[in-house]
Formats: C-alpha cells, sequence, structure tokens
C-alpha cells in the first residue's frame, strides 16, 4: 500500500497503518540526512580536509573514524565541549 492510498474505513487498522506510514517517513527522513552527510564526508576528501575538524581544523581520531566514517567533526566539538585548538593555533584556557 502507497503512503498517499485511501484509509481503510476501520479505526484501529487505520490508525495502525498510519503509525507505520510515520515510521516510513522517518526512516526515508533519517536516510536523506545520512546520505548527506556521506556527500559531505566526500566532498571533503576530494578536497583534502577529510579527517579535519570542519569546527575547529584539528584532526579526528581514528578511532572515531573508524566509528563514524562521515564524522565532520572532532569528538570535543561533536560533544559541546570546548574545540580544540585548530592547525598552530593556542588551546583556549
Amino acid at each position: 500500500m502507497s503512503l498517499d492510498a485511501a484509509r481503510p474505513a476501520d479505526w484501529a487498522e487505520s490508525a495502525v497503518e498510519r503509525e507505520g506510514d510515520e515510521v516510513l517517513e522517518g526512516l526515508g527522513a533519517q536516510g536523506l540526512r545520512e546520505l548527506g552527510q556521506i556527500r559531505a564526508a566526500l566532498h571533503r576528501m576530494e578536497l583534502g580536509t577529510y579527517g579535519d575538524c570542519v569546527a575547529c581544523g584539528a584532526p579526528i581520531a581514528e578511532k572515531r573514524i573508524a566509528l563514524v566514517p562521515e564524522a565532520p567533526l572532532c569528538a570535543s566539538c561533536a560533544g559541546g565541549r570546548q574545540p580544540q585548538a585548530g592547525p598552530g593555533e593556542p588551546r583556549a584556557t
């Protein structure tokens, strides 16, 4: 059944189908976000900046890249903590 198909007259069955539609829409949106993140990582590879934090410029830890290859941020920036100093920049205190 398509997401745009007419709903059944039975209320309970309709509620179950509507809930299923919401799950499918959520999965679709999540998939599009993940695809965007992967494309952004591929673009950073083309630019030669893959593996560097897009916020502070510090290298992203190899363990983080292994777990989340599309990660644009180092663990500090991703966690909302004070970003690490970028290459050649003094650390903030």
